[in-house]
């Protein structure tokens, strides 16, 4: 088999896994679920620790912030909307990594209810090949309009509080998708891309939320990062193929070798990828130079550690 064919073989291969892997994602529930389900929430590491909660006007979302907003100061939060893995409705599925964004002053907006960890309410457990309900990426919208008019109300605990010029798209799996279906709104100052990547087969209908095309890439107008698990994630082929076709604006791809298409998720405030996001949000948001030094520079924090792959184009100091 020449290389060619050996590659295109390759390719269809982890896509048909990829379809397969998403699509069990969005219908079971890991092995660990359980274990998982019956740790506390974390607060996170940064400077204010964080909370979860539901807002009755802000219908279908979780949300992640400080818990003291008046222990911020002057410091203003940046907006983060989130699609979940496997674009469930599960809006605590990534609770730990979520309530680290937040704790480092982020309002953190995921898609969905609390059907899991602390909070959740007793469910039923999946059925095999059955698809539940799903989020769509113009949930992320909804929440950053739900933020932004916050931020002007008069009688919102955010008033006032927000930046609207520090707000991010990201997601994980099919969810990150979603963040990439969302690309070009003008308001989104950068883009957090986790295990995902469009399908380089193209869309499969079947599956919703993986119905975009590589086309879409072309409406990202941000400086943009691709966390990855490495070749066992299987989403790699496809965000690196990404990767390698956004060249009209700053991007970067961070492998955590072995991580595989689970990330780092399910750790204790969302592993060492939860610290990548952090500052790349912290770099891109709020111009934190040493928070870019993970990402720039011929010693770069992500350059030099032997558990990352990393890789840049067009990204300045």
């Amino acid at each position: 088999m020449n290389t060619e064919r050996q590659q295109h073989h390759l390719t269809r291969t982890l896509t048909t896994a990829l379809f397969a892997g998403w699509a069990a994602f969005a219908v079971a529930q890991p092995p660990n679920m359980d274990e998982i389900n019956a740790r506390p929430d974390n607060v996170g590491t940064g400077a204010y620790p964080a909370m979860k909660e539901e807002d009755s006007s802000l219908a279908a979302h979780v949300i992640f912030r400080p818990a003291n907003l008046a222990a911020m100061g002057d410091q203003k939060l940046g907006v983060v909307a989130w699609g979940n893995g496997g674009c469930s409705p599960d809006g605590a599925s990534s609770r730990f990594h979520l309530l680290e964004l937040a704790s480092h002053g982020y309002l953190v907006i995921a898609s969905g209810k609390i059907l899991s960890g602390p909070g959740a309410p007793p469910r039923e457990p999946p059925v095999e090949g059955q698809q539940g309900p799903r989020t769509t990426a113009a949930d992320l919208t909804s929440a950053i309009d739900w933020a932004l008019a916050e931020n002007t109300r008069a009688g919102s605990p955010y008033f006032g509080r927000i930046d609207p010029a520090q707000v991010a798209a990201s997601g994980f799996s099919c969810g990150g998708l979603q963040a990439l279906g969302v690309a070009g709104d003008p308001r989104i100052a950068t883009l957090v891309l986790q295990n995902t990547g469009i399908l380089n087969a193209g869309p499969n209908a079947a599956l919703p939320g993986m119905d975009l095309v590589k086309d879409q890439l072309a409406k990202i107008h941000t400086p943009t990062i691709y966390i990855l698990g490495g070749e066992s994630d299987i989403a790699y082929v496809n965000g690196m193929d990404d990767f390698q076709r956004i060249e009209n604006v700053p991007i970067a791809v961070a492998n955590l070798l072995g991580a595989g298409h689970g990330g780092t998720y399910s750790q204790e405030n969302g592993g060492v990828a939860a610290q990548v996001a952090v500052s790349w949000l912290n770099w891109q948001l709020r111009d934190d130079a040493q928070a870019g030094k993970m990402f720039v520079g011929a010693d770069c924090g992500l350059c030099s550690d032997a558990k990352w792959a990393y890789a840049s184009k067009r990204l300045a100091p």
